[in-house]
């Protein structure tokens, strides 16, 4: 069988590959990843596609191994082994529970610094905190943009050097 008639016959049959690949990831990006590394794999081996045989069935098992390995490659990745003597799998993706009370303190000590700062160096930086662009900044308060950037990056170091001492 030539080149092009091998992919004449894959792009054929390619669109069936998109809902499987749906059904075993879950996901859609995910799938399109699948999809692409199934059709690069096919292409890559065709030499090893037996002529007259079903394309959908071969380029489906083709598609199904890559998820198997894919998934047992995750699996590994995600657990790690203890050494004490029964060793225990353990999975990496426990939950963490955060200590709110120092987390809100560490806010408030922030936010109080953030207002300690003069007037000057505060109003540029809150604008930039809530999410303005520096250009945007600057025509709020009718200063040049070069003024804005450097008025946020010495509120920024005044925060730090005010956040380390404490």
């Amino acid at each position: 069988m030539s080149t092009v008639e091998f992919n004449k016959m894959l792009v054929n049959n390619a669109e069936f590959l998109k809902p499987f690949a749906i059904t075993l990831t879950r996901d859609s990006e995910a799938a399109k990843d699948l999809y692409q590394e199934t059709l690069y794999r096919a292409l890559a081996n065709k030499d090893k596609y037996n002529v007259g045989t079903n394309i959908k069935a071969w380029l489906y098992t083709i598609m199904r191994n890559i998820f198997i390995n894919n998934y047992r490659r995750k699996s590994k990745h995600q657990t790690i082994f203890d050494s004490t003597p029964n060793d225990f799998l353990l999975n990496q993706n426990q939950a963490i529970t955060a200590n709110a009370a120092e987390a809100n303190l560490r806010l408030k000590d922030i936010q109080e610094a953030i207002y300690k700062l003069p007037e000057i160096f505060r109003n540029p930086f809150l604008l930039y905190f809530d999410g303005f662009k520096y250009h945007e900044i600057a025509e709020m308060l009718g200063e040049p943009l070069g003024t804005i950037k450097s008025r946020i990056h010495f509120a920024r170091k005044l925060l730090k050097a005010h956040i380390q001492r404490h």
